[in-house]
């Protein structure tokens, strides 16, 4: 007899079809518990705890790749209005962006304060204090902070926010402008890191001059291809050059005594590298997680048929082992049903489940199933080995499958009309002179936006989609989150 009762919670509770990125996107963030979006101030989320716990694994990995040298710090969330307008170029980026407090209680404030953007405003005033010679350099911090940006586009959870909850930052200063350069090779080093433990696939790219950070010589980025075809910038690396030593008198006493300008970087990454998790390998059934930064990495769900309490107590005794081992492991011994079960935890993107049943225990095995949906019988005492084969196995599954879909929304273009075509669908690598003057007619013809140059790739002569110059420029061009 069927139980109406499930029946209907499963049905309530299903994903939209992915092919509906939107729709699914935003049921996916609520069913699996990740941000809640009911808070009531336009574009500003709640983190549920247990999207909390993704955030704080994948932060994670990020804090292990900057602290071999980098060191963690805070600075205030309130720039004083007279430090923030210094950079001219800086302000011009952010003018129509930036909340101001304008009051302490009930009277008026003397200076107003920005709530930061971004906080190179509020961090180098700090560092003309601290770097007085040339041993003191370089120097490499980082925050993971809160930050406010006035959105006035429409905002979506994770991708485009007015309180962006997890923006790590990080700044660097160095005697020179080479070493700064090679700073930001190692920043987008880092990022690629980051990425691949995520296996998560991305282009590199020189963003074009006319969309560079504000007030840096140049920027490199990273972006995603999501599974609508659109791209989602996922990291930013910027050489500031002397730009904002000049405007902040950041100096150093080089070796023979001279003062002169440091060279810095800034490089960023936020909460949308777990928009990007989520959005590239969930599925149908929900979240699917890395081994690495999935907050439950095996839940182990006993089959109770026969002696239940023999059955449950093979559970707690195998949960015990795998804690011991230190995997984040969870007994899921509730009262319903094992596809109940089943459902619930592959929409939380568990990666490994194992069943447990009178058979099994007969047999000295355990069913373990993987979030890709590879199943096996494996021997209880060699458990700990398969749990690390498989999720290695797994990790390799998830890269796989988001490398083939992001290879094929990537096509060569020789034309505006055949890049309008595949920026409807993907990303276009359009054949491109370098000049700002066929980068902007590109932008308006194809009606999308110009990434920039592919970065550590090679490309034969071909004539410029505008202009017909023959060279081996190209720029990849996409419809941007």
């Amino acid at each position: 007899m069927t139980d109406s009762k499930s029946d209907s919670k499963t049905q309530i509770s299903k994903l939209p079809s992915k092919e509906n990125f939107s729709e699914w996107y935003h049921e996916l963030l609520s069913m699996a518990e990740i941000i809640d979006n009911r808070y009531p101030v336009k574009g500003m989320c709640v983190w549920f705890p247990f999207g909390f716990a993704i955030r704080k694994n994948v932060y994670g990995i990020i804090r292990q790749l900057l602290d071999v040298d980098h060191q963690e710090t805070m600075f205030p969330l309130m720039i004083p209005e007279n430090e923030f307008m210094k950079e001219a170029q800086h302000i011009k980026g952010f003018e129509e962006e930036v909340y101001w407090v304008t009051c302490g209680g009930t009277s008026p404030l003397d200076v107003k304060l920005a709530l930061r953007p971004t906080s190179e405003t509020a961090i180098y005033p700090m560092f003309k204090l601290w770097i007085r010679s040339h041993a003191d350099l370089p120097l490499r911090i980082y925050q993971i902070v809160n930050t406010f940006r006035y959105e006035t586009k429409h905002t979506r959870p994770l991708i485009r926010l007015r309180e962006i909850t997890s923006f790590k930052e990080a700044h660097t200063v160095h005697e020179t402008w080479e070493q700064a350069a090679e700073q930001v090779e190692v920043a987008i080093s880092r990022y690629s890191e980051f990425y691949r433990r995520l296996a998560i696939p991305f282009l590199v790219s020189r963003r074009p001059s006319w969309d560079k950070f504000p007030g840096a010589d140049y920027t490199t980025a990273i972006d995603v291809i999501m599974p609508d075809g659109r791209t989602l910038q996922v990291g930013t690396a910027h050489h500031l050059g002397s730009t904002f030593a000049k405007t902040y008198q950041i100096t150093y006493e080089a070796q023979d005594g001279e003062q002169k300008l440091v060279n810095q970087t800034c490089y960023g990454i936020s909460e949308r590298c777990i928009a990007a998790l989520i959005s590239v390998h969930g599925d149908e059934k929900g979240l699917a997680l890395p081994f690495e930064v999935a907050p439950v990495q095996v839940v182990i769900i006993p089959i109770l048929l026969g002696d239940k309490q023999k059955v449950l107590a093979a559970a707690d005794e195998l949960r015990q082992k795998l804690q011991r081992a230190c995997v984040r492991v969870q007994l899921d011994a509730s009262d319903e049903r094992p596809g109940a079960k089943f459902y619930k935890w592959e929409m939380k993107g568990v990666p490994l489940r194992l069943e447990i049943g009178p058979r099994d225990l007969e047999k000295g095995v355990v069913t373990l199933a993987r979030r890709d949906g590879v199943k096996k019988a494996v021997s209880m005492e060699n458990l700990l080995e398969a749990i690390a084969n498989e999720a290695n196995d797994l990790q390799a599954s998830l890269y796989q499958r988001a490398e083939k879909y992001a290879l094929g929304q990537i096509k060569e273009v020789s034309s505006v009309e055949d890049a309008q075509d595949q920026t409807k669908k993907g990303v276009a690598i359009v054949p491109w002179c370098g000049s700002v003057e066929c980068g902007h007619q590109l932008e308006d013809q194809v009606e999308a936006n110009m990434l920039g140059e592919p970065q550590g790739q090679m490309f034969p002569e071909a004539a410029c989609a505008v202009c017909g110059k023959i060279g081996r420029g190209r720029t990849y061009m996409a419809r941007q989150y």
